[in-house]
């Protein structure tokens, strides 16, 4: 852990400044070459904001269930308050101040621990030398080890060219003024089921068109389903089994745009006001000298690393979403810490998939941690599991809960936790006891004999373990 190793970090997102707090720690000498703003698209334009979004749309949510709990909403004279609704221009002047926030604590964080950080475009020279064009001038940045964090962008189509006012990818809708009267999401995996229910919540007419039989593809088909039935009992309209073929902004006579038309394969068309393109991303990797230092990439263009993060090149490690690893904010920032705790001569433990926990914000959210339905389909594991309807917990009648279930998957014969699945409110805050059990390889016997809270919702974790005794 010599103090005279230099670091050039590319990139201030998740990977990066994570990277850059270990590296500092460990004395070396950290350059962070950002030109985006610190914390990257997970701040300024991806997790922090939706997820701000999507809790704006929780408490219109809540109002509801307030009202199905007894509580009287009126005015003083008594009268009931009809309709509760969004004024987006202040919600997005929240959501982006909320941003700006983040973005700025992550730069105080890097500066007390004494990282530098370069504003400008990286261009990488050599394995051990990046160029960096700021605005007014250039500098050559030695490098003993060089972390790429450079991220992905929204995926764009050209039949369905975003323009930023009607047609938006998930990084543009922070600047509308008014919530859309008729939203048209084409995408219905994470990113897209997330913010069709937000902008359902907020009070807009929303379209999800999806291109499989149902949403959230990738996701445990149990929880999927909840979450559709969900969708379609709240007013969306999903479109099951329907590819977008074109989008584009319909005029007026003036030439002011006054709403958009999505096009399908199979001939139908669509009319709102709005579309939201949730088809995926792509990694920011060409143009930055990647392939010319000798960086090897994978046919979908990613950053070829291997479980400590390193490339192909000695030297040259890489997190994040440039990866194609898992589009998830916390594996980036695991991938940075790892990354730098392997190059600076630290303890340091490969990077375990099986164990990574993740969330989709919906309403209500969906929690994940080790082994899924898929995977057990796929490997033929001979897995026990049980599932508690949350419906029948305690807490969750008291709180009105109706949708949702805990569901945890044991190895036969020693009980060992696989994993497991939250559908619930705050699904995000249950799901940690779940991943300590999977990631410590506790047995069922010992997360059912924990003491839960009653009543709690953490309580059906524990019923369900007790249910696998014996297994």
């Amino acid at each position: 852990m010599s103090q005279h190793n230099r670091v050039v970090v590319v990139g201030g997102g998740p990977g990066g400044y994570e990277a850059a707090l270990v590296a500092a720690h460990l004395g070396a000498a950290v350059t962070v070459v950002d030109s985006d703003g610190l914390g990257g698209a997970a701040v300024l334009t991806d997790c922090v904001p939706s997820k701000t979004l999507i809790s704006t749309a929780d408490y219109l949510g809540e109002l509801e269930v307030a009202a199905d709990l007894g509580v009287h909403l009126g005015d003083d004279e008594g009268e009931e308050i009809a309709h509760a609704s969004a004024d987006l221009a202040r919600v997005n002047t929240r959501v982006l101040a909320l941003a700006k926030a983040q973005s700025q604590d992550i730069a105080r964080r890097l500066g007390e621990v004494g990282v530098r950080v370069a504003r400008g475009t990286a261009y990488i020279e050599a394995p051990d030398r990046v160029r960096v064009d700021g605005e007014d001038d250039r500098e050559v940045l030695p490098a003993d080890v060089l972390l790429l964090a450079t991220g992905a962008a929204p995926r764009v189509m050209a039949t369905a060219t975003p323009d930023g006012e009607r047609i938006l990818t998930w990084q543009q809708i922070y600047t509308l003024p008014r919530l859309p009267e008729h939203l048209i999401v084409v995408g219905s995996g994470v990113t897209g089921a997330e913010l069709a229910q937000a902008y359902l919540g907020l009070g807009s007419r929303v379209t999800l068109v999806s291109s499989r039989e149902h949403v959230l593809p990738g996701e445990d088909p149990d929880a999927a389903r909840v979450i559709e039935e969900v969708f379609t009992r709240r007013g969306m309209s999903v479109l099951a089994r329907s590819r977008m073929a074109a989008a584009e902004v319909i005029r007026n006579d003036a030439g002011a745009p006054t709403g958009v038309l999505v096009t399908l394969e199979d001939g139908r068309v669509i009319d709102g006001s709005h579309a939201l393109l949730a088809v995926g991303s792509v990694p920011r990797t060409s143009g930055v000298g990647l392939t010319e230092a000798g960086i090897a990439l994978t046919p979908s263009g990613h950053i070829a690393v291997d479980r400590v993060s390193r490339t192909s090149v000695r030297g040259v490690y890489a997190a994040g979403d440039c990866t194609g690893v898992l589009p998830l904010a916390s594996v980036a920032a695991m991938q940075g810490r790892i990354a730098m705790a392997h190059a600076l001569g630290d303890a340091v433990a490969p990077l375990r998939l099986e164990i990574v926990c993740a969330n989709i914000f919906t309403d209500p959210e969906i929690a994940t941690v080790g082994v899924s339905e898929k995977q057990i389909a796929e490997r033929g594991l001979q897995v026990h599991a049980e599932t508690i309807p949350l419906g029948r917990n305690p807490r969750a009648k008291m709180l009105g809960i109706a949708d949702g279930f805990v569901k945890l998957f044991a190895e036969p014969g020693s009980g060992t936790l696989l994993g497991g699945v939250i559908v619930a409110p705050r699904a995000s805050e249950l799901i940690f006891p779940v991943t300590l059990g999977v990631s410590h390889r506790l047995n069922v016997d010992q997360v059912a004999s924990a003491f839960t809270v009653y009543p709690s919702l953490t309580g059906s974790i524990a019923e369900a373990a007790r249910r696998l005794h014996g297994t």
